[in-house]
Formats: structure tokens, C-alpha cells, sequence
């Protein structure tokens, strides 16, 4: 919706007078008004324009304003509509709450009212509009189709999502920290029916027993000392959405117990309460730990882990899928560079060869963050390995063994020719993702193959 104090209102009455008194009032407020005298031609209006409110009186002659009003939201579901109805129909309008009016304003109408609950109404009007649109930029942004790799395990990764993510199946992901399990979270969960619905994550490994207790379940009030009101907790919070129970693993055995009753009976009573929250939402969790470990050492229990991994789905390490390294640097580059107003024309072969080298034990994370040190610290138009940190690896040795690919005494040509070969190789033979590591545009990329007798 555009700017509230330009909103465009239809104001719906058969009352000549009346019209023409709310049509003055709300143009002083810088609205823009039209009119209708019944609500049939209201109707009609609605379907040809899209305003952003409807001022419209409950009684009217040849259509009122309970069936306009069901008729509009056939049209425009979110278009916000205050009624105005005489004192004696007060129990009609509040029967048209429930099926969806805004408000409703009782007559004769008080000016001041009417003013402070068209600018609410538009206002809130407005925010909704704003949720919405953020959480559709949101659900492109993990869009299962943006996620970066080409290897074959992030494929059958992706793939496994694309199924899972529809369901209301519980999902637990495993993965070392960094492989990015948050991410595959996100993506389940914009991908899925509930995608705008809350979507609530508490990290489990970030705070003490009692503490996260209070946070997911919430509280009454004089449940502890402090405790002067009562307080809603996580789950509650993400009823009809996703809850995503981050390092579930280190949770302690009682709040398991509270957990397990949540998946089983969809049921939970806030710390120091003796009434039962009944909840519908669908739970992700995550681990970077052996859970069947921890089952054996009576760490985690049993029917909790069951439950939990209706679906497991694993996010490989970096070091398993070395043939993405390439495009994750790239995209990081991208990303960085934009965001500290830089321009650069790519990698150094050197500098990509040793990333493609390195172990990553700190996985996506530890990339992206060599990455962004290598923009901030280059003065150069491209990123060589003088930009990364002397703590990954043994640089020095790297530099000393220089692979085939950059060994002396070989043509400019040929080390162009292996170095493109080899990174259509680790492309997995996908030219697109190829000429965007190489930084050059897919013709030259063909052209160049036609040229090594490649079609």
C-alpha cells in the first residue's frame, strides 16, 4: 500500500448529507474519496478499482452493507472496511467482525473517532502489507533454487528438500557447525504452506535449563520471583508456523521431556501454570552432535530422537564437496563487494587453487568469512592469496608447491586453456556456473571450448 496519507477510501452510503459530510472531514486528511450510494454500486467499484479502505453504512436499500460487505472480500480479502451502523444494529455489526469488518463506528458518527480509526486501520493496513512482502522476499531469498552447489550430495540434498519441505513432517538436521543446517531450516520452512506464518528459533546450546524452559513454554504471573505478569513462550509464539530448535543436543533431559510431549500431544502448561496451550506447529531441529551417541550415554533420550527424525537430512561438510568452493567463493565475493562498495574482477587462479585445497574445518562459515577479510584487506582488482589470513592452512608451503596449472615455462595459452578445463571439470561440466567462477560471460566461455575442439 502507498503512503497512508494518500490512501484512496470508497465511502459507501445512501445518505446524500452523510456522504457529503464524511467526503469534506476525510479529504481535510488528505484522503481521496469516492463515493457510492448503495452498496451494488459499491461492489461494482470494487471489482474495477483496488482501494485502500471502505467506509460503508450497514443499512442501505437496494443492497446493504453485510452482503457488500462479503461480496467485497470475494474481491479483495485484505481490503480493511469499517461499518457504520444507528446504536440499535450494534449487535449486527459486531456480527460482521467475525466475518471479517475491521471496525465499525456507531452513529451519529463522532468526528474525532472516525479519524483515529480510519488512520489506525490503514495504518495497520499498511504493516500487514509490509509483513507480507517481507516474507515473500524472504521465501525468494530461500528459494530451494538459490541454495549454492552443483556437487552431487548438495543435488540429492536439495532434492530430499524440495520433497520434505511441502509436508508437515519434523525434520532434524545434522551437520558440522558451519555447514549451514540454519540455512536449510529457512528453506524448509519458506517452501512450505506455512511459509506465512511465524517462524520462531531459539538456540538451545545459548541459554541455561531454567532460563530456556521459560523461554519456549513462557510463564504465569508470580510463577518466580520477577515474574509479575504472565509471558508467552516460543511455541506459542509460533503457533500455525515453524519452530526451529537450534543445537538440540544440548538440551537438558527435563525440558526433552517437555519437548517430547509437544510433538506427541501438541500440548504444554508455561512455567508455574496449571492450564494446557494447546499448539499446531511443525518443528525443525538441528545437531552437530552424534545424537546416537548421546542416546547410549544416556544423554538424549530415545522416543525424543525418534520423533525428531521423522526426516534427517545432512548437510555435507566443505571438504566433501570441494567442487562447490568455487562458486561459494564467488557468490561471497559478489555478496562482499557490493556490501563494502568495491569492484573486483575476480579470483587469481593461485588464490582459487588454494581454496579449492584447504580442509575447511570451519566449513561454508570459515569460507565466507575469508571471503569477506579478503575484499575489506585487497587493494587489487582481483583476490589473490597475500588476501587471506596466514591461519588457514600452511600458505607458505601452499606457494612454495605451486600446482601443474601455474609451473613455469608454460604459454599463457595453455595454463588459460587447463585452468578453464578444469574448472568446467569441477563445474561438473556446467557452463553457466563455469564462465561465472572464471568471471567471463558464457559466449566467451564457448567460444573459447570451440576453439580446444569442445563443442
Amino acid at each position: 500500500m502507498s503512503d497512508p496519507a494518500n490512501a484512496m477510501i470508497l465511502v459507501v452510503d445512501d445518505d446524500a448529507s452523510h456522504r457529503a459530510m464524511l467526503r469534506a472531514v476525510l479529504s481535510a486528511e488528505g484522503y481521496q474519496i469516492q463515493e457510492a450510494d448503495d452498496g451494488d454500486t459499491a461492489c461494482a467499484l470494487v471489482e474495477r478499482h483496488r482501494f485502500d479502505l471502505i467506509l460503508m453504512d450497514l443499512r442501505m436499500k437496494r443492497m446493504d452493507g453485510d452482503a457488500a460487505q462479503k461480496h467485497m472480500a470475494s474481491i479483495h480479502p485484505d481490503t480493511p472496511v469499517i461499518m457504520m451502523t444507528a446504536f440499535g444494529s450494534v449487535r449486527s455489526a459486531v456480527e460482521m467482525l467475525k466475518s471479517g469488518a475491521e471496525n465499525y463506528l456507531t452513529k451519529p458518527i463522532d468526528i474525532d473517532e472516525l479519524t483515529i480509526m480510519v488512520r489506525k486501520a490503514l495504518q495497520h493496513h499498511r504493516l500487514a502489507a509490509e509483513n507480507l512482502n517481507l516474507k515473500e522476499q524472504l521465501g525468494k531469498k530461500f528459494d530451494l533454487g538459490k541454495i549454492i552447489g552443483s556437487s552431487p550430495a548438495m543435488r540429492d540434498l536439495i532434492e530430499t528438500m524440495a520433497l520434505v519441505a511441502p509436508s508437515e513432517a519434523t525434520v532434524l538436521i545434522q551437520g558440522e557447525s558451519g555447514t549451514g543446517k540454519e540455512l536449510v531450516a529457512n528453506a524448509i520452512h519458506y517452501n512450505s504452506s506455512r511459509k506465512h506464518q511465524p517462524f520462531i528459533k531459539v538456540n538451545c546450546a545459548a541459554l541455561p535449563e531454567t532460563l530456556l524452559e521459560n523461554e519456549l513454554f513462557g510463564h504465569e504471573k508470580g510463577a518466580f520471583t520477577g515474574a509479575g505478569g504472565p509471558k508467552k513462550g516460543r511455541f506459542q509464539l509460533a503457533d500455525h508456523g515453524t519452530m526451529f530448535l537450534d543445537e538440540i543436543g544440548e538440551m537438558a533431559p527435563a525440558t526433552q521431556a517437555k519437548i517430547l510431549r509437544v510433538l506427541q500431544e501438541r500440548e504444554f502448561e508455561p512455567v508455574g501454570g496449571t492450564r494446557t496451550i494447546q499448539v499446531d506447529t511443525r518443528i525443525l531441529s538441528a545437531t552437530n552432535r552424534r545424537l546416537e551417541e548421546d542416546i547410549a550415554s544416556d544423554r538424549f533420550r530415545k522416543d525424543l530422537y525418534y520423533r525428531l527424525n521423522v526426516v534427517t537430512l545432512t548437510v555435507p561438510p566443505l571438504r566433501d564437496r570441494a567442487s562447490d568452493i568455487a562458486l561459494l567463493a564467488a557468490h561471497f565475493l559478489h555478496r562482499y563487494a557490493a556490501k563494502n562498495h568495491r569492484s573486483f574482477k575476480g579470483i587469481q587462479p593461485q588464490a582459487m587453487d588454494f581454496l579449492m585445497q584447504y580442509t575447511w574445518p570451519g566449513n561454508v562459515r570459515e569460507l565466507e568469512n575469508v571471503i569477506e577479510r579478503a575484499v575489506i584487506m585487497a587493494r587489487e582488482d582481483f583476490i589473490g592469496t597475500e588476501h587471506f589470513p596466514s591461519t588457514i592452512g600452511n600458505r607458505e608451503r601452499r606457494k612454495s608447491d605451486p600446482s601443474p596449472i601455474l609451473a613455469s615455462g608454460r604459454s599463457l595459452e595453455a595454463v588459460k586453456k587447463e585452468m578453464i578445463l578444469k574448472t568446467l571439470d569441477d563445474m561438473d561440466g556446467n557452463r553457466t556456473q563455469t564462465a561465472k567462477v572464471l568471471g567471463i560471460s558464457r559466449r566467451t566461455l564457448q567460444l573459447k571450448l570451440k576453439e580446444y575442439g569442445i563443442q
